[in-house]
């Protein structure tokens, strides 16, 4: 029975969104993906599907940005919609504070990818030091490490990953505040498209 809401979503802040679905009390349970998978869009997208045909009994919602081109496709087979945003930085940090970092050549650094930077970026570009080089400091100027509170300390990691593409390391501390919002809004045009179904 479809009686509450389901998230299913990129587990690049899967703390940040359980604490928040604690704070707010929401009737919701959760599921989460693996953060890497952008890197792979065939992978992004049979997993994205098969995960919201397991849950097709539930009233689904997906956080996830633009990261597959037909997203919004597969979402409407599975009767999901998601946060609204073009990637998770945008929805955790808003558009015009994403948009100012990312204009001065901000490349965003969450902890769970910083954990696991040197095998994502060699998934991404491959296992050549100078190409993986040349690619990131072509185009941006410095990695941004965005700690949230439910960050643990990935200082060590964030200068791994700096030293692995040459970039020098900046830290933000940001709020869930949009995060939050982003996500009361998205729950909230769930359960009025259910309402309307009913």
């Amino acid at each position: 029975m479809k009686d509450k809401i389901h998230l299913i979503g990129c587990g690049i802040l899967r703390k940040e969104i359980r604490f928040l679905i604690e704070k707010n009390g929401w009737s919701m349970e959760s599921v989460f993906l693996d953060s890497a998978l952008h890197v792979n869009l065939e992978k992004l997208s049979d997993t994205l599907t098969t995960t919201l045909n397991k849950y097709n009994n539930k009233e689904n919602i997906v956080f996830y940005g633009a990261c597959h081109p037909r997203i919004e496709d597969t979402l409407k087979k599975g009767n999901a919609i998601r946060t609204q945003g073009q990637n998770c930085v945008e929805i955790l940090l808003g558009h015009d504070l994403f948009m100012e970092e990312l204009s001065q050549g901000a490349f965003f650094l969450l902890e769970d990818w910083a954990k696991r930077y040197e095998h994502i970026v060699k998934l991404t570009f491959g296992d050549n030091p100078k190409i993986m080089r040349e690619i990131f400091q072509g185009d941006r100027k410095y990695i941004l490490c965005l700690r949230t509170p439910c960050s643990d300390d990935f200082s060590v990691a964030a200068k791994v990953a700096g030293e692995l593409v040459g970039l020098p390391i900046k830290w933000m501390d940001v709020t869930l505040d949009h995060l939050e919002q982003i996500l009361k809004n998205t729950i909230d045009l769930k359960k009025r498209e259910t309402a309307c179904r009913s």
